[in-house]
């Protein structure tokens, strides 16, 4: 039995010319660089893991990162370094030690609802 493909798409091209205008409007006010780079940035599964080690814990230092990533030291001071680079995470020296917290709490934020859309999206699978 043959299936109908889905029309998932506009069959006729017309547009909301005010709202689009709006939007394009709203879109120049916002740096969408820097906002990709930041999703591209946790978008790779360590630096991921340790965004999210780092939303559970004020502050984890490099050895404490590479035990939870189950990583090197240089792979987890180089996603440290990375994500430090974009402004996700910074760090303090003490000693001979170096821990990393994350740079703001929209940054924790941002990962407990990723984590809770995931989690929902999980459920309605089921």
């Amino acid at each position: 039995m043959k299936r109908e493909p889905v029309k998932d798409t506009c069959e006729l091209y017309c547009y909301d010319e005010a709202k689009v205008r709006r939007v394009q409007s709203l879109l120049k006010e916002q740096d969408i660089s820097r906002m990709a780079s930041l999703f591209k940035a946790i978008a790779d599964e360590t630096r991921l893991k340790v965004v999210y080690a780092l939303s559970q814990e004020e502050e984890l230092c490099v050895c404490d990162v590479a035990n939870v990533t189950g990583s090197s030291l240089a792979t987890a001071s180089h996603h440290l370094r990375t994500l430090g680079r974009l402004n996700v995470v910074k760090y303090r020296k003490e000693g001979k030690l170096a821990f990393y917290s994350l740079h703001d709490a929209e940054v924790r934020r941002l990962v407990e609802l990723a984590s809770t859309h995931t989690r929902e999206m999980m459920s309605v699978g089921k």
